[in-house]
């Protein structure tokens, strides 16, 4: 019978994921479809199991009734209990913090906490489990065909003399300056996202700092926070969290706290927005 609840409990848990929209919290959307299906495996399975359960019990009491109590079989036999109470204790823990615990709206503090470094910017192929500032797919591809895909998808970008990222676009146009820097150099460029002051940015220039959206290239495992630094006018300064769009020109500097030359927005215009209902962005192929 514990088996037939958690089994509803996780077709009531995507269920629920799906109808508040927090699906998009966990995952790509471009997958949400698997998840989606999965809501009718789990009731299938429910339903089969609750056949099993109604078998087992019927077999159980006709063979109680064939034998008489001095038959020498075990009637009461069960399974292991600390094996079904560590078992279901795994499977229920899922349920509970999937129902019962709140969705962090990610920002910066939480860029703060998991540590602001870019090994992808450091050391080209030392990767952490989340990616930083740099959208990278080249883990999920061979050297040849990661530079074939990139060259083939910053063309769009490429066209005409401003880049305008969206939500649909913003991941793979900000992989795009991060690949090849030097063909946007001077190009304009117009995108949104939320502020964050890294502590050796406040101390040097309190002008610069970390444009910022978190992103989920295929699920929550190989998220990141994305975006680039932008260099406001002398004098200019916002605290972190607040969202805003800028519109400027891509520009590329040394930056010692990285140890790289990494792409920046020296920005021209901006103007403070409200933080959007979808704060995540997902890669599209």
């Amino acid at each position: 019978m514990i088996r037939i609840l958690i089994l509803i409990g996780f077709t009531f848990l995507f269920m629920h994921l799906h109808a508040t929209g927090d699906i998009s919290k966990y995952i790509n959307m471009k997958y949400s479809y698997i998840s989606f299906s999965a809501i009718f495996i789990l009731g299938f399975l429910t339903l089969v199991q609750f056949y099993i359960y109604g078998k087992s019990d019927e077999s159980e009491h006709q063979h109680d009734e064939a034998c008489s109590p001095e038959c020498g079989h075990d009637h009461h036999k069960k399974p292991s209990r600390i094996k079904n109470i560590t078992v279901n204790s795994i499977l229920i823990f899922p349920l509970i913090s999937g129902l019962f615990f709140p969705i962090a709206s990610l920002d910066s503090e939480t860029v703060k906490t998991k540590g602001f470094h870019f090994k992808g910017l450091e050391n080209e192929g030392d990767f952490g489990e989340h990616q930083f500032l740099k959208p990278d797919t080249s883990v999920y591809y061979g050297k040849e065909s990661y530079n074939t895909i990139m060259d083939k998808e910053l063309q769009p970008f490429t066209k005409g003399d401003a880049v305008v990222l969206h939500d649909k676009n913003y991941l793979k146009g900000m992989e795009s300056v991060y690949y090849k820097p030097g063909i946007f150099l001077g190009k304009q460029i117009q995108f949104k996202g939320f502020t964050y002051n890294a502590e050796d940015q406040t101390k040097s220039k309190s002008n610069e700092l970390f444009l910022l959206r978190f992103g989920i290239i295929h699920c929550i495992a190989d998220s990141g926070v994305f975006g680039m630094m932008v260099e406001f006018p002398k004098g200019t300064s916002f605290p972190n969290d607040k969202w805003i769009e800028v519109d400027g020109t891509i520009e590329t500097q040394y930056y010692q706290p990285f140890r790289a030359n990494i792409p920046y927005v020296k920005v021209k215009s901006w103007k403070e927005i409200k933080k959007p209902e979808e704060e995540y962005v997902y890669r599209g192929y």
